[in-house]
């Protein structure tokens, strides 16, 4: 996969130029108490020039028949490369520290801190914080690959007195990305190379 690094994109994040844009796909849900279900799901990944990138994410689950149902999960955020590794991040090679701010409509914050590099993000909650009415999450990993040129991704969950593990993953497609420019010259190499 080829991409383009947009020509405003501040510096620090061209460790997540790969991402930027969005994303659409399908996955499952599936995790004790849960009923296993099947999800149509929207990630945008933006940026304003200032050194973060605004995030969006929606899964809608699918009906019986593939037809979209009630809306899920709507979460936002910011995700910044981070000057420094925080304290038990271990950094491999070509691997920037990564911190993640996620608000879901739930009702529940995350602080996640973690690395990208090599095509590859890795993130652990730092913290998870609820509303009174909020879901009970103790802790959460999550991880996104480029796979082929699509995004694919796990997120495991500490919740609802369980231990940490599988709570739902999927596979993305771009579906909208920064426009490729005549001049060849701007566009990366796929960061798996």
């Amino acid at each position: 996969m080829t991409f383009v690094i947009p020509s405003d994109l501040a510096p620090e994040l061209y460790p997540l130029a790969w991402v930027v844009g969005t994303w659409e796909g399908h996955g499952v849900l599936e995790y004790p108490g849960i009923e296993t279900a099947d999800f149509r799901q929207r990630v945008v990944f933006d940026h304003d020039g200032g050194p973060y990138l605004t995030y969006t994410a929606t899964i809608t689950l699918m009906g019986p028949d593939g037809e979209e149902g009630q809306v899920w999960s709507v979460e936002s955020g910011f995700w910044r490369v981070a000057p420094t590794a925080p304290e038990g991040v271990q950094l491999g090679e070509n691997q920037h520290p990564l911190e993640v701010v996620l608000a879901d409509a739930s009702g529940l914050l995350t602080a996640f801190f973690g690395a990208v590099g090599n095509g590859r993000i890795d993130l652990a909650s730092r913290f998870a914080a609820a509303t009174e009415s909020g879901p009970d999450v103790r802790a959460a990993t999550r991880m996104y690959g480029n796979v082929g040129g699509e995004l694919m991704w796990a997120w495991d969950l500490k919740a609802f007195g369980q231990e940490l593990q599988s709570y739902a993953s999927g596979r993305l497609s771009r579906v909208e990305g920064p426009e490729v420019p005549e001049d060849a010259d701007t566009i990366a190499p796929d960061p798996e190379s």
